[in-house]
């Protein structure tokens, strides 16, 4: 594609950012490829022996040392375009001292699945306020894909989303391997929310199968959860989509029924009777619905959806009632 340069800078150390890597270095077409992470042991240990200590360790990183950092702003200096994959409730950390005079001109790839708290916003909407970022420079990586298999060079399948469709596309053949299919969209709001949504909707998964529901109740509760994901979506930004889409209905059920999903596993812990806070330190990593849960709750006081799922799962996590008593709840309101 003219115009573009590919020079990618990712940015976060966890498993999705490490398999973000594998994918770009698996690929053929011709680029340099960054990375940043802010945890310095980490960098060394890659330096030396090839593999992130922490995160899908069986991963090879095919990257020259001087290509992974912990100084951000000098990476961001190489790149034209930065894919972001930090929780969102880090991200304002994450760029701590990055100016949008920093990120002008750059194609900005949100992997992140959440909301940045305390702003209520969505990766794209945090940005384009803060950083003025365009829309048209702004792209969207949906699943549904989990880290694990793509470090098991699973077939997976990815849906790139930007207003820019061309743009969309260039990036999605800069992802595609012999294990990652990936498409393009040109529905950034929607791909963005219903890969907050789905965490949300594992977090329920994970609660009742944790008090002791079955497989009969989990696919009329997935069932409910999308049509609630469709009655966000239209709302929020009504356009034509076909919520049956992998990037919705297959997202969606990845991660409410796979063993891989962290949002699954930290809810299934807070339904056997851990606390949020100790579910959260047993944990190596961030459950984004439990951040999301929050923000969506003030986000929908504006769009006044009806979402039983989302305010039981908010009134599980931050009202602190009972698992038992708000599934049993939830139950009589599902259909």
């Amino acid at each position: 594609m003219q115009g573009h340069n590919n020079r990618i800078l990712v940015v976060g150390g966890g498993s999705w950012a490490t398999a973000n890597i594998k994918m770009l270095t698996d690929n053929t077409t011709q680029k340099e490829i960054f990375w940043w992470m802010r945890n310095a042991e980490a960098v060394e240990d890659i330096h030396k022996f090839r593999h992130n200590p922490n995160y899908l360790s069986s991963v090879e990183i095919k990257l020259p040392a001087h290509h992974i950092s912990t100084d951000l702003r000098s990476l961001l200096q190489q790149a034209d375009m930065v894919l972001l994959n930090v929780p969102a409730a880090f991200l304002k950390d994450a760029l701590t001292g990055i100016t949008p005079n920093d990120l002008a001109g750059k194609k900005i790839i949100s992997a992140i699945k959440g909301i940045v708290p305390d702003e209520n916003l969505i990766i794209g909407e945090f940005l384009h306020k803060y950083y003025h970022i365009p829309f048209s420079d702004f792209l969207v990586i949906s699943g549904p894909c989990h880290a694990e298999e793509v470090a098991l060079e699973k077939l997976s399948y990815l849906t790139i989303a930007s207003q820019d469709t061309e743009l969309a596309a260039h990036f999605a053949g800069m992802l595609s391997t012999r294990y990652i299919k990936a498409i393009a969209s040109d529905d950034i709001y929607g791909t963005e929310y219903a890969a907050v949504l789905k965490n949300i909707y594992a977090v329920a998964s994970g609660i009742c199968h944790g008090v002791g529901y079955g497989d009969n109740f989990q696919a009329v509760l997935i069932s409910n959860a999308i049509k609630e994901i469709k009655d966000f979506v239209d709302a929020v930004h009504p356009i034509d989509r076909d919520i049956k889409e992998s990037a919705y209905l297959g997202d969606l059920l990845v991660t409410a029924y796979s063993q891989f999903s962290r949002n699954r596993t930290f809810g299934n812990m807070v339904g056997k009777g851990y606390t949020v806070k100790s579910a959260q330190l047993e944990m190596n990593m961030v459950a984004e619905g439990y951040y999301a849960v929050n923000c969506l709750h003030q986000i929908n006081k504006q769009y006044m959806v009806n979402m039983p799922i989302c305010e039981a799962v908010y009134g599980i996590l931050y009202k602190k009632r009972s698992p038992i008593l708000e599934m049993r709840r939830l139950a009589e309101q599902l259909s």
